[in-house]
């Protein structure tokens, strides 16, 4: 392509609410070389909720809110659902690239795919399990994944799962971004003294395979005083209180309903340390962890499982312990106990972490990059 300026079109159903998914465009405004138009649906059903679009207006985009078929298919929208009125904003904008955050056998990946005339392809994956999808999804993630010129993959897992599917092309790593005018640490990131109680936290869906039992069973192995906050809801609830009072740990469990992403950032704030101790399934395995970003960028650090992408995202700002281990869990709940002074380099490592990667101008870069290298080869 000459050195006009790079025109993309974004299809991204997470980018019905602008905190959620719209964010991370912001930084385009400040560049002169790359025109973004974002597609987002005008109305969106996830996890038994409805939402309308926000509108438009968003700085570094131009926001096209357009309607979806199949908008109340139940979990599958999220791969069922096209746009209507997407060919004409395609004649209209004559994109260099189309980027996709959507999986490549989503019925909208086919849709930009067929639609997307000389534009390069540019897909965004998370999908980290290998499997044989049912029909169509199957011969849809083929033919998707061969006419890709460039995959933007959350973890080394999304890409062997792309390779194994067929695709051969560049890869580049891209993260997901926190929003650092909410989720920002306290003046000081806490006190070296050591304190009375230490208090662990989690942030998330109650469901069994999140291994937050794991966290009860350790504070029961261990003498150092913990208590457990949660804010979520889910239907593995009543067994983590059951467990709870099984174990005498009633009065150390608090579990909070949702709250806003301001509410989030004050829970997380108030936590000695963070936990995400994923199981990973055969259907379960964790593809990124946006909480731990979340957390690090508050200021505190996080305790992991090793169960998929977990340990890289983590990095330096927290602790690594093995799935389904309460035994070394409680051995380093004790340790972090009796080493304030570890705490207070960990929540330092991580906010580092999120300097290097996780910021939305980082993410900006990322998209940008793949963007022109795509335009290149196109």
């Amino acid at each position: 392509m000459s050195e006009e300026k790079l025109r993309v079109i974004s299809i991204a159903h997470t980018g019905v609410s602008r905190a959620a998914g719209r964010l991370r465009y912001a930084p385009f405004e400040n560049r002169d070389d790359v025109d973004v138009h974002l597609v987002v649906p005008s109305r969106w059903k996830q996890f038994g909720r409805s939402m309308t679009a926000d509108p438009g207006g968003d700085p570094g985009v131009t926001t096209h809110v357009l309607p979806i078929l199949f908008p109340d298919a139940g979990p599958f929208s999220w791969y069922l659902h096209v746009y209507r009125g997407l060919g004409r904003l395609i004649r209209e904008t004559r994109p260099h690239v189309i980027h996709l955050w959507e999986e490549p056998w989503s019925f909208i990946a086919l849709q930009a795919r067929l639609l997307k005339g000389d534009a390069a392809l540019v897909l965004e994956v998370d999908q980290n399990i290998l499997k044989r999808l049912p029909p169509p999804f199957e011969t849809i993630r083929g033919n998707v994944l061969a006419n890709t010129a460039h995959l933007l993959s959350r973890s080394s897992d999304a890409t062997m799962v792309a390779k194994a599917r067929g695709y051969s092309g560049p890869v580049s790593t891209i993260g997901y971004g926190v929003d650092q005018q909410v989720f920002k640490p306290v003046p000081e990131i806490g006190s070296l003294a050591e304190q009375p109680q230490l208090t662990l936290g989690y942030v998330g869906r109650l469901i069994e395979e999140k291994g937050i039992q794991d966290v009860l069973e350790a504070m029961a192995m261990t003498s150092a005083p913990v208590a457990l906050k949660l804010v979520g809801e889910g239907p593995y609830e009543a067994a983590l209180r059951q467990r709870a009072e099984r174990l005498g740990l009633t009065d150390r469990l608090t579990i909070m309903p949702w709250s806003n992403p301001e509410g989030v950032a004050t829970f997380i704030r108030s936590l000695d340390a963070l936990v995400l101790l994923t199981h990973t399934t055969p259907t379960v395995k964790e593809q990124f962890g946006r909480v731990i970003i979340e957390a690090q960028a508050c200021g505190t650090p996080v305790i992991g499982a090793r169960s998929g992408a977990i340990p890289d995202i983590v990095g330096k700002g927290g602790w690594i312990v093995p799935e389904r281990d309460p035994r070394s869990l409680a051995e380093l709940i004790a340790h972090i106990h009796a080493h304030p002074d570890e705490r207070h380099q960990k929540a330092a490592d991580g906010l580092e972490n999120i300097r290097m990667g996780f910021t939305y101008d980082a993410i900006a870069d990322q998209l940008h990059s793949a963007w022109k290298a795509a335009a290149r080869r196109g």
